[in-house]
């Protein structure tokens, strides 16, 4: 049943989550320099007295397995801990920030999904015509190029040349959006506006690789016998293409769309920092060079759980996709 697989699956995710919090805390750990290391520098705190007086405030002082412990029991009652620079707690910080990246990642995985998947099957149905070789050369470039490198191409032309969208951003600055449903409408339609360029920079690069699979996984699925059996009984192109060779040839996409969203967020990282995006990954660039490692800390967990998370919601959609899945798990 499903709600067996569930069940497993969330048992199978807390000692997960628990080693990635040990690993990135080891890590953390071993890079040189902490956030007193950097006020020294900064000249924000003189004192040595004052100093110490700070790192026993933060438990600096104590051994790293104590730590380590303090920091588990922290994450386990949900305290990601404080942000030293933001004078705030750790939650709070990249609550601020987060809707703002993950409207670019839903947004940069529609545009992947919707484009790589159609283009699979336009150049499946057609294959070794030129539109098979026309989406396998846009793959290959898509593939290929770096995604900071295509937002900017894209900057200037849709951008600089065109004027057709806003340089950076997520909302029109001093924009009055007016109040109720017709300036929600109007806020809408600019943060689309605005999102439009990054979350088509971020999706064309995964969009290439889901095209590349779901060809490979239509012709597969087109020498099975079921399909063989629709031909025979007489039913249109279009039909089985639709109904018995597009849900089966998905699998393959939707498994590596669940592994690939630890990487669509780094992704949307870097695209955040080319757009002026304000999402989470300025405040991570921030936190490693301020050295502000609870917020850095902070941000590995929460997207090792989103993660993981969103891998067991691929186990889910498995189960609908194909019902040899869900009668193996029940």
């Amino acid at each position: 049943m499903v709600t067996r697989l569930l069940l497993r699956r969330v048992a199978q995710a807390i000692p997960l989550l628990l080693g990635v919090i040990v690993m990135n805390f080891c890590l953390i750990q071993s890079v040189p320099g902490t956030l007193l290391d950097v006020m020294t520098a900064e000249q924000q705190v003189t004192d040595p007295a004052l100093i110490e007086r700070l790192r026993v405030t933060y438990g600096m002082d104590k051994p790293l397995w104590q730590q380590l412990l303090h920091y588990i029991d922290a994450v386990a009652h949900l305290d990601l801990g404080y942000s030293y620079r933001h004078n705030l707690p750790v939650f709070d910080v990249i609550m601020t920030h987060l809707p703002a990246t993950l409207v670019l990642m839903l947004a940069s995985l529609a545009v992947a999904v919707i484009v790589g998947v159609a283009a699979g099957v336009v150049a499946a149905v057609n294959v070794n015509t030129w539109r098979d070789t026309l989406v396998s050369a846009a793959a290959v470039v898509c593939f290929a190029a770096p995604s900071f490198w295509l937002g900017i191409m894209l900057i200037i032309l849709f951008s600089v040349k065109l004027g057709w969208f806003p340089v950076g951003g997520m909302t029109t600055i001093g924009m009055d959006y007016g109040t109720g449903v017709a300036g929600a409408w109007h806020a809408s339609l600019d943060v689309l506006h605005h999102l439009a360029l990054p979350a088509l920079t971020l999706g064309l690069f995964y969009a290439a690789t889901y095209a590349r699979v779901m060809r490979a996984s239509m012709l597969e699925v087109a020498r099975q016998d079921h399909v063989r059996t629709a031909q025979a009984k007489g039913l249109t192109r279009r039909a089985v293409i639709t109904r018995h060779m597009v849900r089966n040839a998905m699998l393959p996409v939707v498994t590596l769309l669940g592994l690939q969203l630890g990487t669509v967020l780094g992704g949307s990282i870097v695209v955040e920092a080319v757009f002026s995006w304000p999402g989470i990954g300025g405040v991570l660039f921030d936190s490693v060079m301020s050295r502000n490692y609870p917020v850095v800390l902070g941000l590995l967990v929460l997207s090792s759980a989103l993660v993981i998370v969103a891998n067991i919601a691929v186990d889910l959609v498995y189960t609908r996709l194909d019902p040899r899945i869900r009668t193996h798990a029940s």
